[in-house]
């Protein structure tokens, strides 16, 4: 009998845990252990998944929709999806475009597998979504980050991504609104995009808009609606954010034929088609009005404005004022070199174990995002739990010196 571990393979040894897991399990940990935890690091709505889901689901076990579905997801559903985004993003994908996944990790992590080859360089705008840069150093490719400062909302303009590609380019890696900084890249801006991207040939766009009705200003553009983007666009969503569906997973793609073809091929030899029962819940998502989320919108709304108020509050903080998602990412960098004590504080990890273990807030240091002067607070949770954790940032922050 073996009995110590033995050694995990190399491609498994170079891949770094997700923070945002990492973080959540270590409060977790701590809050079996008595301590009084104040959780502000999963992104995941407090919300309840609304009444008409769940009831489509359970109209699909008492119709028998628990067998083997399609790789690619159940035809009826594909095409709720095709005709949400033609409502919603003016996008005209047919069924056969879409691949439905297990999440859309998962549907970024097929399309990224399909596209990238070894040595292929992949941008993503900084700070970004912790796992776009693993998945792509799994595949052997080059993440290209491009950093983007609380200054200029966190986003990136259209010369720094034209200085930025060349002859070994092949994705663009981008969410609007974005996880973890809830800005919203304008139409105006995806335009100049477009336009250096279409200078290149075979370079293509991971469009992440799992985000997209959490938006708090003018709707959220697809790139792919934009001139002929549409063949050079992978637009990635789901229902997790916005449905309030997390546990359900599902996500999605809509993109061109042949490269939904390598997506399902991929995914029929991981996991083949999404649970079925996520799937039927999902058709009903999509074809709800999108008004009937409205409120869950407006109290995340309500939730930013606390935030940014008492963020506001908390000198030595920068902030922006996020138009999407709900996350503030404050630069915390005027903070490094003080201490408490043998405490020194030299970057956004140090200060987020700082906090979690003095003041029990648990938060996701920025440096797993791109940008290691920040740190990563959601505000997917209650006014009386998010008022407790700012004040406790606060008073934390106010022992060093």
């Amino acid at each position: 009998m073996q009995t110590k571990p033995g050694n995990v393979s190399r491609l498994l040894s170079q891949l770094n845990e997700s923070a945002t897991l990492a973080m959540a399990r270590l409060s977790r940990e701590l809050a079996q252990q008595g301590q009084p935890i104040v959780s502000l690091s999963l992104g995941e709505p407090d919300f309840n998944t609304p009444e008409f889901i769940k009831d489509a689901a359970k109209q699909a076990l008492d119709d028998n929709i628990t067998h083997y579905p399609p790789v690619n997801g159940i035809l009826e559903v594909r095409q709720a999806i095709a005709k949400k985004f033609k409502r919603d993003n003016n996008l005209d994908y047919s069924p056969d475009q879409i691949v439905i996944s297990t999440g859309a990790k998962q549907a970024i992590a097929n399309t990224i597998y399909a596209l990238v080859n070894p040595g292929d360089e992949v941008i993503m705008p900084s700070p970004f979504w912790v796992s776009y840069a693993e998945m792509v150093r799994l595949v052997g490719g080059v993440p290209v980050m491009l950093p983007a400062s609380v200054e200029h909302d966190f986003k990136i303009t259209a010369d720094q991504l034209a200085n930025a590609i060349n002859e070994k380019t092949k994705l663009i890696i981008y969410s609007s609104p974005c996880n973890p900084t809830g800005s919203v890249y304008s139409r105006a801006e995806l335009e100049a995009f477009a336009e250096v991207i279409q200078r290149k040939e075979e370079l293509y766009v991971i469009s992440d808009e799992i985000y997209e009705h959490i938006n708090f200003g003018e709707r959220t553009t697809s790139i792919a609606s934009i001139g002929n983007m549409i063949e050079r666009t992978i637009t990635v969503n789901g229902v997790s954010k916005a449905f309030a569906m997390t546990g359900w997973r599902i996500g999605f793609i809509g993109a061109p034929k042949w490269i939904a073809d390598a997506c399902n091929k991929m995914q029929g030899q991981i996991t083949s088609g999404a649970n079925s029962i996520a799937q039927m819940a999902t058709k009903a998502a999509m074809e709800a009005d999108p008004e009937v989320i409205q409120p869950m919108i407006e109290t995340f709304r309500k939730r930013r404005d606390l935030v940014f108020g008492l963020l506001s509050e908390i000198p030595g903080l920068k902030i922006n004022k996020p138009e999407g998602a709900f996350y503030f990412f404050p630069d915390v960098s005027s903070y490094f070199g003080k201490r408490n004590g043998d405490t020194v504080i030299e970057n956004a990890t140090d200060l987020s174990m700082y906090l979690l273990k003095t003041e029990y807030v648990a938060l996701v240091t920025g440096d797993a995002f791109g940008d290691p002067n920040c740190i990563r607070i959601s505000y997917a949770t209650s006014e009386d739990i998010l008022q407790e954790a700012l004040k406790r940032i606060a008073r934390g922050l106010a022992t060093l010196k």
